[in-house]
């Protein structure tokens, strides 16, 4: 019988890590699908299709023209933190006709990560007010596009109408350890509005 507790003990020791689901959101073309691909440790799930002339009057493409493809239902990857704990992330769809899907892919998740593309702020008004309404804790990741980031953080802040406790971050979504550090501060933010108030 010791044999059986040593193996009961040892599968108590290697219990399943915690895992967090994480949206990663915001307007069309800001970088929500590279983000998920860069740093996740799978091969991510994605659902792009491409544009086509259809979509000509229903999709906005104004600041993306060379855009080619678009997300249509999600994108899905995975990153261990640590041994404890893993993050799940799902990325939302972008545009405006694909929007019914947020409620379904917010269910369940702890936070949410907000890309912003400063050349089209107006994007992202729509994720920032989405998170909230559901009072689902959420950063600001403000991608670089071709590495520039020509605003100051609070000039960033200010023009996004932010309060003080919602981080901003400057990032570019093709680096993975860009990415990684806006998800820290996502869990960051996630530890200190779990602590009790003093």
């Amino acid at each position: 019988m010791a044999g059986s507790d040593t193996i009961a003990q040892d599968s108590a020791d290697r219990s399943a890590p915690d895992t967090v689901k994480i949206l990663i959101a915001g307007g069309f073309g800001v970088g929500k699908t590279t983000m998920v691909g860069s740093v996740s440790e799978i091969v991510p799930l994605r659902t792009e299709e491409p544009l086509t002339m259809a979509g000509l009057d229903v999709d906005d493409l104004r600041g993306v023209e060379e855009k080619r493809a678009t997300t249509v239902a999600l994108d899905f990857g995975r990153i261990s933190v640590s041994d404890d704990l893993v993050l799940y992330l799902f990325g939302t769809p972008g545009q405006q006709r694909f929007w019914f899907m947020w409620n379904d892919l917010a269910v369940g998740a702890l936070g949410a990560v907000v890309l912003v593309d400063v050349r089209r702020p107006e994007t992202s008004f729509a994720a920032i007010d989405f998170f909230e309404r559901r009072g689902i804790p959420f950063v600001i990741a403000v991608n670089g596009f071709y590495g520039e980031h020509p605003y100051p953080v609070e000039d960033i802040r200010e023009s996004l109408a932010l309060p003080e406790g919602v981080p901003v971050l400057l990032c570019d979504a093709r680096e993975r350890e860009s990415c990684r550090d806006v998800l820290i501060a996502l869990i960051d933010r996630l530890i200190d509005d779990a602590a009790p108030a003093r």
